[in-house]
């Protein structure tokens, strides 16, 4: 999926969008978007998409429904690859070094403890 791994902010908006929805128009993205641009630049947008294969569409009466054609779960890893790449040296352990970091602790100890049994056994 090497077009999802260098998907731009407003694709992974999109995407998010459509993940959530299932499918929608147009219109519908536009308003779900935080600072949405216009809906001219959101058509422009979902026809990028298309022509990546990112999304796919069918006519409704007189508009587009659009949804996603990269399965959510390949999106996910996708961009956590780019994620792991750009800022943890592609190493998960840093990754979770800087979650687990007490000066910037973020995670309830419920949390850290659902981590420690994703992780499994020590030893």
């Amino acid at each position: 999926m090497s077009n999802a791994e260098t998907l731009a902010r407003r694709e992974r908006q999109v995407m998010e969008i459509l993940y959530r929805r299932g499918e929608a128009t147009a219109q519908e993205v536009m308003d779900d978007m935080a600072d949405a641009p216009t809906y001219s630049a959101v058509r422009a947008l979902l026809a990028t998409m298309l022509e990546k294969g990112l999304i796919s569409h069918r006519k409704e009466s007189r508009r587009y429904v659009y949804r996603p054609e990269v399965p959510e779960k390949k999106a996910k890893r996708s961009a956590l690859k780019q994620l792991l790449s750009t800022f943890f040296e592609g190493k998960p352990e840093n990754l979770v070094a800087a979650l687990l970091d007490p000066k910037d602790q973020q995670l309830s100890k419920a949390e850290i403890e659902r981590i420690r049994k994703l992780i499994g056994p020590q030893g």
